[in-house]
């Protein structure tokens, strides 16, 4: 499935707030490409949902400058409509500059990478002259190795819980830390990034922020990313980074409700739902399962049934 044929017939992202489940995969790219414009304005990838600048790990530190003069002239031209669009400054420092270009009124949000209970103050402080900007912390220090630094920090955070989209996990800066790399085989899960996902989910779920899955980083194991896509629904992660286009398709495909779920999260919901009942072989009780029900059909209005999409 190509990238121009997911959701044409969606509203124009500029007539929704940046929810979670717009965000789909999130297509990243260094600020120093020449055709930002066209990527910005929605015009090369016209069904892209989403996509993030960055302006901090895929560029040199030689190249930053060249990188923000050429952010600062497309966002000079920027259209109303368009895919949601993140910006990852390098810095605070890189924020306050990226706050003061023409053109950020029509920007989406940030993304503030390295994030963590000391620099969160700083961001903040940079971002106050626009305060309509989204944010997407990424947690990709060793804040994510110590539950109580996540716990402060989450704290911190609920003091500006309403502009938070979602917290990203920045799979391979983590596997950096502990420097390892992913082979190609092996799925984030397979990895010691499964113990941090699990601390941010039990960290952050609980008090209602969403968390996106980390990355896949090989383009040539799609049977690896299917698998890697199973397991991110099965943890409630239904928001990805793609260094790719070709991994939009696939990405989003995997969001779409299979058809049992969707009648499952349908009669959890159903008013005249009785308190405990069977169905597909499986118990549903609405008392506990209501939550998973809204979430599912959530998915479905944004993503569809996935013979639907397998279809389209």
């Amino acid at each position: 499935m190509s990238i121009d044929s997911l959701r044409q017939t969606d509203p124009a992202p500029g007539d929704l707030p940046p929810t979670y489940l717009r965000l789909g995969a999130s297509l990243y790219m260094p600020a120093t490409r020449a055709d930002l414009p066209s990527l910005l304005n929605g015009h090369k990838f016209p069904g892209l949902r989403s996509l993030v600048v960055c302006t901090e790990d895929s560029v040199h530190a030689r190249d930053l400058a060249r990188a923000l003069a050429n952010l600062r002239a497309a966002l000079s031209h920027l259209e109303p409509a368009g895919p949601l669009r993140f910006l990852r400054p390098r810095n605070p420092e890189i924020l306050a500059e990226m706050v003061r270009m023409r053109g950020i009124e029509r920007v989406d949000g940030v993304c503030l990478p390295k994030l963590d209970e000391h620099n969160l103050g700083d961001y903040l402080d940079a971002l106050a002259p626009a305060r309509h900007l989204a944010i997407m912390p990424i947690v990709e220090t060793e804040v994510a190795f110590c539950r109580d630094r996540l716990r402060r920090l989450r704290v911190r955070l609920d003091q500006v819980r309403e502009r938070v989209t979602c917290i990203r996990i920045g799979g391979n800066d983590l596997l950096h830390l502990l420097g390892i790399r992913r082979p190609k085989e092996l799925t984030a899960y397979d990895t010691p990034l499964r113990r941090v996902i699990d601390d941010l989910i039990i960290e952050f779920r609980g008090q209602g922020y969403d968390l996106s899955a980390p990355v896949f980083e090989h383009l040539d194991c799609p049977h690896v990313l299917a698998r890697e896509l199973e397991l991110d629904l099965i943890h409630g992660l239904m928001a990805k980074t793609a260094i790719h286009p070709s991994q939009v398709g696939p990405i989003e495909a995997a969001y779409a409700v299979p058809p049992g779920e969707a009648v499952l999260a349908r009669a959890v919901l159903a008013p005249e739902a009785a308190g405990v009942f069977r169905l597909n072989g499986q118990m549903a009780e609405p008392t506990t399962h209501s939550h998973w029900a809204a979430r599912t059909l959530a998915r479905l209005d944004a993503y569809g049934l996935r013979g639907d999409r397998a279809n389209a």
